[in-house]
């Protein structure tokens, strides 16, 4: 069982920075695709970003293209979400997920079966 543990998170103003952190409990971490998803309230949950097992990475969100890198640290079994420019819009619950894929970055949630709890980004003046 592939458990991932989300950090980062807090209060932060309107165009300033956060970087979230995904933390894997195995090392096999590495063969994953890692997604990052959002969900503000009363709004569905949706895709921010994805990094496959080779590095390539997927932006999903067009609200956040040139705004939000994904990166990943397979010698810490870590990947990261660099969040500059961040507006109100981007407040919500980020998570990330996990999941064995062979090609491409699958954008909904529901191809995940492994996810972290959670951690709160509040983008607020």
């Amino acid at each position: 069982q592939l458990q991932l543990v989300e950090s980062g998170g807090g209060l932060v103003q309107p165009g300033g920075s956060l970087r979230l952190s995904c933390a894997a409990s195995r090392s096999t971490f590495e063969l994953y695709t890692i997604g990052w998803f959002r969900q503000a309230p009363g709004k569905e949950r949706e895709g921010v970003s994805c990094i496959r097992r080779s590095g390539v990475s997927t932006n999903f969100a067009d609200s956040v293209k040139g705004r939000f890198t994904i990166s990943r640290d397979s010698a810490k079994n870590t990947v990261y979400l660099q969040m500059n420019s961040l507006k109100p819009e981007d407040t919500g619950v980020y998570y990330c997920a996990a999941v064995l894929w062979l090609s491409g970055c699958p954008s909904r949630s529901h191809d995940y079966p492994y996810w972290g709890q959670g951690t709160q980004v509040t983008v607020s003046s």
